[in-house]
Order: C-alpha cells, then sequence, then structure tokens
C-alpha cells in the first residue's frame, strides 16, 4: 500500500477528485494548508498599503491506495491539476506499512 500526497492549488480540487473518482479512487483526505516552495510567497496591496504573503494558501491531499494503483493516481493528479504556472503543487509517495478500518475490523488492503 501507498500513501498519495498531494499539494495543488485550491480551485482544483474538484476537477482533480472528480478524475480520481473515474479512475476508482475510493477515498480521499482533504486538508487546507499554507506553505511556499519556490515561489516564496508575493506581495499583495490591501487598501493601498503594500504587504508581503509568505505563506500561499495550499490543498492538501492524501490518498491510500494499493501500490499497482500508484502511477495512474499521479499521472491523473499531475495532469488534472496542472496550470503550467509556478506553484501547480508536489506529489509525494509513501509506504503505508498497516491499515484498519475501525468499524469492521479489516485490514491492510481490505481496509481501503
Amino acid at each position: 500500500m501507498k500513501l498519495v500526497i498531494a499539494v495543488i492549488k485550491p480551485f482544483k480540487l474538484e476537477e482533480v477528485r472528480e478524475a480520481l473518482t473515474a479512475i476508482g479512487v475510493q477515498g480521499l483526505m482533504v486538508s487546507e494548508v499554507k506553505g511556499y516552495g519556490r515561489q516564496s510567497g508575493h506581495t499583495e496591496i490591501y487598501r493601498g498599503a503594500e504587504y508581503v504573503v509568505n505563506f500561499v494558501p495550499k490543498i492538501k491531499l492524501e490518498i491510500v491506495i494499493g501500490a499497482e494503483q500508484v502511477d495512474q493516481v499521479i499521472e491523473t493528479i499531475s495532469t488534472t491539476a496542472r496550470t503550467g504556472k509556478i506553484g501547480d503543487g508536489k506529489i509525494f509517495v509513501v509506504d503505508v506499512d498497516q491499515a484498519v478500518r475501525v468499524r469492521t475490523d479489516e485490514r491492510d488492503e481490505d481496509a481501503i
């Protein structure tokens, strides 16, 4: 099993969710996060005053899937979330040793 962590632009969330559902992903976790990468924030003007926005709002998706689905999920997220502009996001893949469905006590692949 693998945990796919994707950080994307907020306005791409619904489009990415629909694309993942279309390829058979049955569940995901969504968090609103803030951060910065190469874009290092930006400056904005509010009521005539300029200020620096150090942390950019993003959406973090966490998806636990079988190892055989990893490439397809990465490709789907990458193509759907891409705008071609800086700040499109990142995707990380991490091994998952164990999963348990609390309601039924199913384990590992059966739990996801």
